[in-house]
């Protein structure tokens, strides 16, 4: 993408044998009425006719390639690679109304100390339109309590100032899933995330290559918690709440396991739910989960 100057705001859209409809997202991008935005497309090694299709679009885009290294890796390497000062989050398979980037700069234009905010989200599920549950409604401002039981904050709806993945980290390349959970705890510790409350992100679901359908969301967050806990980010009520929380997903996901007959994973789930009830003390190993 050749530029005049330097662009306000980075648009990263990972993808692995999307070209399905990789295209519907990427048009939705040169689509927005905001024009300071360069599009950064990175194929995580896709097999398909991705290539081909990312062709087509010519200096309209950024493309970077890796191996298959998973959607945080993708994601990564694609802020490292951006220019603007603003980073924005586009999952292959999801769209934007074509006011999304500019509404969210509007908002950050009006509150200077803002560092994060997200949209509202239409739901497409299998071609039909679905209500989110009340479980789902998305909260705005120090939002780390409520997060702490569901990831609230979805990556296509999402805009952050570039600084804040100096603050806070990047995508645990760890994580085949839920690695958005992850961030958005790390980051709603001492940050607020605002919510525009305008349905400009439609993300669509219900596809059989979406990668919650072939992994356990629970283990990962377990991960992501005991990290949390660990790491001295928390004060002392976060991390209260942070352990109950650990908790109840640990006597879940331990007893989900025992009743699939995975007894040595059910064990060491509820060992750590057994430890955790007796001490309510951040004192365990640190745990990163086997692929």
């Amino acid at each position: 993408m050749k530029q005049a100057h330097s662009p306000q705001i980075s648009v990263i859209i990972p993808t692995f044998n999307r070209a399905w409809v990789l295209a519907k997202a990427i048009d939705s991008v040169l689509a927005q009425t905001f024009a300071s935005k360069e599009i950064i497309v990175v194929d995580d090694g896709s097999t398909d006719e991705t290539r081909d299709l990312l062709a087509a679009y010519g200096d309209r885009l950024r493309v970077f390639t890796q191996p298959n290294k998973g959607v945080s890796a993708a994601r990564n390497l694609g802020i490292r690679h951006s220019c603007g000062e603003y980073i924005a989050l586009l999952d292959s398979d999801d769209v934007w109304k074509p006011e999304k980037l500019a509404c969210q700069m509007d908002f950050f234009l009006s509150h200077p100390d803002a560092m994060i905010c997200q949209t509202q989200e239409i739901w497409i599920r299998k071609g039909k339109r679905v209500n989110p549950m009340q479980k789902h409604t998305k909260p705005s401002g120090m939002i780390f309590g409520p997060s702490l039981h569901r990831c609230l904050v979805s990556p296509s709806a999402v805009m952050m100032k570039k600084a804040v993945f100096d603050l806070k980290g990047m995508f645990n390349p760890h994580f085949a899933v839920c690695e958005d959970y992850d961030l958005w705890l790390r980051i709603s510790t001492n940050i607020p995330i605002h919510l525009i409350d305008r349905p400009l992100t439609i993300k669509y679901g219900g596809h059989d290559d979406q990668l919650s359908r072939s992994h356990s969301q629970d283990r990962y967050r377990i991960a992501s918690l005991l990290h949390l806990v660990q790491s001295g980010a928390l004060n002392q009520e976060q991390k209260a709440a942070a352990i109950s929380v650990l908790q109840e997903k640990c006597r879940i996901y331990g007893n989900g396991c025992k009743k699939r007959g995975k007894n040595t994973e059910a064990q060491k789930y509820l060992t750590l739910y057994a430890q955790l009830s007796g001490t309510q003390q951040a004192k365990y190993l640190l745990y990163q989960p086997t692929s």
